[in-house]
C-alpha cells in the first residue's frame, strides 16, 4: 500500500512539472505574427473619410505606431510620430527656392503652396498660410512650459510643426515646417497631383 501511494504521488508531481512545462513555453512577451496582422491590416481600422473643402472624400489614415514605425525612417518617425523637432539650417527645404507643393511626407496630402512660402530667418521652412485649411489640424501643447499651437497633417495626424501669430500679410501668420515632414511636387506636376485632394 506504501508503495502504491508512492507511486500514485510520483505520477502526480510529474504531471504538474510537465503542465507547468507547456505553460512557461507557451508563455511570450511579443505578438505573434497573427496578432500583428490582425492590428496592422484592418480596414476598420485604417482609415476613416476626410471631408474636403469640395464635399469629396479622401481615405484618412489612422495606423498604429507599430505600422509608422515600420514604414518611417529613425529621424521621420522621430519628428512625425513623436513630435521632434530637427535642427534650424539643417532640412533640406529650410532654404529651398523651387516652385510647386510641399505634401505631407507620410501620406501625401498636399499643405503648403511654395507662393506662401517665405524667408523667416528661423532655419526652418515657413509659411504665412496652407493651401487649404482643411488639410492640416491644430493643437495647443504645454512641451515647453508655455502654449504653443501644433500643426499637423489632417489625414495622418503627422506632426508638422508650429503655428505663430508673428508672419507677414495677408495673414500675418508664420507655420514653421520641418523639412522631413514635407515632400516636394514641382509645379508642373502639382495641376495632377491636386485633383485628388480638391
Amino acid at each position: 500500500m506504501k508503495y502504491f501511494i508512492l507511486i500514485l504521488s510520483l505520477v502526480s508531481l510529474s504531471c504538474t512539472a510537465q503542465k507547468s512545462k507547456i505553460s512557461d513555453n507557451t508563455k511570450t512577451d511579443k505578438p505573434t505574427e497573427t496578432d500583428k496582422t490582425s492590428v496592422l491590416n484592418t480596414e476598420e481600422q485604417a482609415f476613416f473619410e476626410l471631408v474636403l473643402p469640395s464635399g469629396k472624400k479622401v481615405a484618412s489614415i489612422n495606423q498604429p505606431e507599430e505600422w509608422w514605425a515600420s514604414q518611417l525612417d529613425d529621424n521621420a518617425y522621430y519628428v512625425l510620430r513623436k513630435k521632434g523637432t530637427e535642427r534650424a539650417f539643417t532640412g533640406r527645404y529650410w532654404d529651398y527656392k523651387q516652385d510647386g507643393l510641399y505634401a505631407c511626407s507620410a501620406c501625401g496630402m498636399p499643405l503648403f503652396d511654395a507662393k506662401t512660402k517665405y524667408k523667416s530667418g528661423t532655419g526652418w521652412p515657413s509659411y504665412y498660410q496652407p493651401i487649404e485649411e482643411e488639410y492640416i489640424r491644430e493643437d495647443t501643447d504645454y512641451d515647453l512650459g508655455y502654449p504653443r499651437t501644433e500643426v499637423m497633417c489632417n489625414r495622418c495626424g503627422g506632426h508638422l510643426g508650429h503655428v505663430f501669430n508673428d508672419g507677414p500679410k495677408p495673414t500675418g501668420l508664420r507655420y514653421c515646417i520641418n523639412s522631413i515632414s514635407l515632400q516636394f511636387v514641382e509645379r508642373d506636376s502639382s495641376e495632377q497631383y491636386m485633383l485628388d485632394y480638391k
